[in-house]
């Protein structure tokens, strides 16, 4: 046991950002599962069951241990006013190991919860945008010079569970999760509504602080005329981690009851987060202003310092599922489960924390030291999601899965931007099992989201609206051994 949490712990450092399809949320957790249109809370599904429902952990034969190692492919396509994201491809590592003893089963996992993930080559996906200039070797110019955007989050889990049979029917289950999370940000925005959002109102957030402080007493003194943009930069250039990270604990639990031998019921409550401030560590951010029309003449002032994503959180979620063995071959499963992310992402609250040292003469001035902080809005909606799934034993080895996972788009179209377009809704899965013998056996399962296309409000500041498609393919593969 002493070995498999070291494993784990190694694992969950090397696991990268995932891009998910129930907003942040995966589809689905495990093969088994995923290839069911996600729902799990009242059979067993594996070891998958310590992050689905870890009540379905007591489902195990007395006296036996199961071991899950897995690997799964996300495959986004998104595009913004005709430019593909480039990140079109996240692999996420799992593993997990349960055991059960009497009417107690325990074990140990880690899985990428979920996250998201965009990266264009160049400010067009932007569309038009307003009140703009790009500083050039020669000067201003309208031609956007090539700033990369790029967006990147991750959160996964290291999940100790515990289930205990009550009696022959009831089973009840719960966990102690410990997190982490990253976050990877290139992030242009342009002068129209970087200064909307230093106004006291704004349909896009507020920009506050000492830094915004600073900033308006140089253009009260004449030194500056207008904020042409802001490029806010802390990024790893790796697929492996992120700048700023974070760790926090959570807590799961659940029940499954056995109605008759064939229909059984289960539902789970996993609590918010408590995940600390995410943090890139001194000196680990760049904050970027280009500045034109005062006496100093046109300006690109670098600020560096430190950048505190702060209260980022994974929500509160619930939900009641069944499983009815209609005969020998066919399993039919339906859950239903509610994603609460109006609880955690009413707004992307961000700070930037100057150093007290700055290289460039302009910065060091005004800038050393201050502080500026940004709510983004975000005014995400709770998400239903409906998972409907069944499995057809073809033969003693072979059994088929299929289903559909049918949700909402949590993101309202006004709000949602291209570094962060979580609007898919609808999946169709499939999949298959393959037991090689009692001991050990293949799971493996592919989704297809059909593509989502919003347009969202970003003229309200000037420029023209954003109109952004999302589909995706994913898949998942885990080999057990039980022993």
């Amino acid at each position: 046991m002493k070995k498999l949490i070291i494993s784990a712990a190694v694992a969950a450092t090397l696991a990268p950002a995932a891009w998910a399809t129930n907003g942040m949320n995966m589809e689905g957790y495990g093969p088994i599962a995923t290839a069911m249109g996600g729902a799990s809370f009242a059979y067993d599904n594996g070891n998958a069951g310590i992050i689905n429902n870890p009540a379905t952990l007591g489902m195990m034969a007395s006296g036996t241990s199961r071991l899950d190692i897995a690997i799964g492919g996300l495959h986004p396509d998104v595009n913004s006013q005709n430019q593909g994201s480039s990140a079109t491809s996240f692999f996420m590592p799992a593993i997990g190991y349960t055991r059960k003893d009497g009417n107690i089963a325990y074990g140990v996992g880690m899985m990428a919860q979920g996250g998201m993930g965009t990266k264009y080559s160049n400010s067009s996906m932007y569309g038009g945008l307003a009140g703009m200039n790009f500083y050039t070797q020669t000067g201003y110019s309208a031609t956007d010079p090539g700033f990369e955007n790029k967006s990147e989050v991750g959160v996964g889990r290291v999940i100790f569970p515990l289930a205990f049979n009550i009696n022959d029917n009831f089973t009840v289950g719960g966990s102690v999760d410990f997190l982490w999370a990253g976050m990877d940000i290139k992030w242009l925005i342009d002068g129209a509504h970087f200064g909307s959002m230093m106004g006291t109102t704004s349909p896009f957030g507020l920009v506050g602080g000492s830094m915004k402080t600073a900033f308006q007493g140089a253009m009260g003194a004449g030194q500056f005329g207008s904020m042409d943009y802001g490029y806010f930069n802390f990024d790893t250039s790796s697929p492996m981690t992120q700048k700023a990270k974070s760790t926090g604990w959570a807590g799961n639990i659940g029940f499954t009851y056995k109605v008759s031998p064939a229909l059984s019921i289960g539902g789970i409550y996993h609590a918010k987060t408590n995940l600390g401030d995410m943090k890139t560590g001194a000196n680990g951010a760049t904050a970027t202003f280009a500045v034109s029309g005062g006496s100093l003449g046109p300006q690109v002032i670098p600020v560096v310092g430190e950048v505190i994503v702060k209260n980022f959180q994974w929500p509160e979620t619930y939900g009641l599922g069944l499983s009815y063995q209609a005969n020998a071959a066919w399993q039919i499963a339906a859950d239903y489960k509610r994603i609460n992310w109006s609880g955690v992402m009413k707004g992307f609250n961000m700070s930037f924390v100057a150093s007290a040292t700055q290289p460039n003469p302009i910065a060091q001035g005004g800038f050393a030291g201050t502080v500026l902080d940004m709510n983004y809005y975000q005014n995400w909606g709770d998400q239903n999601v409906l998972m409907l799934g069944a499995a057809y034993k073809y033969s003693a080895p072979l059994t088929l899965r299929f289903g559909v996972n049918v949700a909402n788009n949590p993101v309202p179209n006004a709000f949602v931007t291209p570094l962060f377009p979580a609007i898919e809704q609808n999946h169709v899965m499939g999949g298959f099992g393959y037991a090689y013998d009692k001991l050990s056996e293949l799971n493996f399962s592919a989704t297809y989201a059909p593509k989502v296309t919003v347009t969202n409000n970003w003229a309200a500041a000037g420029g023209a609206n954003q109109t952004i498609s999302h589909s995706q393919t994913n898949w998942q593969l885990m080999y057990s051994q039980r022993f």
